[in-house]
Formats: C-alpha cells, structure tokens, sequence
C-alpha cells in the first residue's frame, strides 16, 4: 500500500520522459526543412562587436548602474573604444539635460554604431600591449 503511489509516479515521470524524447525527435517544420535545435553561429565584424561592447556601456554609465565604475580593461573595452565610449557618453549627457534620457540612450545607439563603423572596431590595444616576440630559430 505505501509503495504503490511511488510506482505510479515512477511510471508517469518514465512516459512523460519518453514522450518529451519522442517530440524532440519528431520534425516540426511544415516548411520541408529539418528543424534544427543548434543556433546558427551569426558572424559579427569588429565593427559589430565595439557597437555592442560601447553602446552597452555607455548606457550602463549614463543611467549609474552598479557595475558602471568599473575600469575599461573590465568592460573589456580596448584603448580606441574606451576613448569612443567617453566621448559618447559626453555626448549623452548633454543630449539626457535637452530631451531627457531615451533621447540620451537612442544616440548611444547611432553614435557607436557609426564610430565604431568609422574606426573598423576600435580594436587597438592597450599602450602595454607588446606583439609576441619571435619564436627562436632552430637553424642553429
């Protein structure tokens, strides 16, 4: 008698189990085309990622986020980006005091998307940065 519930529950989580299996095996697109579940790897440019990377952070900074005070080299911003980031975030502000702040975050948007365009990335590295040194010949 105490058993019983326990081996009914087994069983429908088994043919719930089963079924899920079954479903995701099944093709659902009415197009003729296998349905695929892995994500389509999407090519970004360096142009597309300095977009993201500065817009995001811009936004974060000028609405004073929590994480917004942290160093460029933790937003994984290169030299290039950062200068673009601070001259955006500039532009904002006084865009944020004209028409209020979703003017202020809608030219984050356009800014870095065309500087970042303008610069092909912004990828320039940090003023540390030093080239790998040649590996040694083995002619010797």
């Amino acid at each position: 008698m105490g058993t019983k519930p326990h081996i009914s529950v087994g069983y429908a989580t088994y043919a719930l189990l089963v079924t899920l299996a079954v479903a995701g095996c099944t093709e659902s697109s009415s197009s003729g085309q296998p349905a695929t579940s892995t994500p389509v790897p999407q090519k970004s440019s360096p142009a597309d990622i300095c977009t993201s990377l500065v817009s995001y952070w811009a936004k974060e900074t000028l609405k004073g986020s929590k994480w917004s005070g942290i160093d460029w080299e933790q937003k994984g911003l290169s030299n290039e980006q950062y200068a673009i980031h601070e001259e955006i975030v500039a532009v904002a502000r006084a865009e944020e005091k004209r028409q209020g702040r979703a003017a202020a975050l809608a030219l984050i948007d356009v800014q870095a998307r065309q500087k970042c365009a303008a610069q092909n990335g912004a990828t320039g590295s940090s003023e540390n940065w030093r080239p790998p040194k040649p590996a040694a010949s083995s002619d010797r």
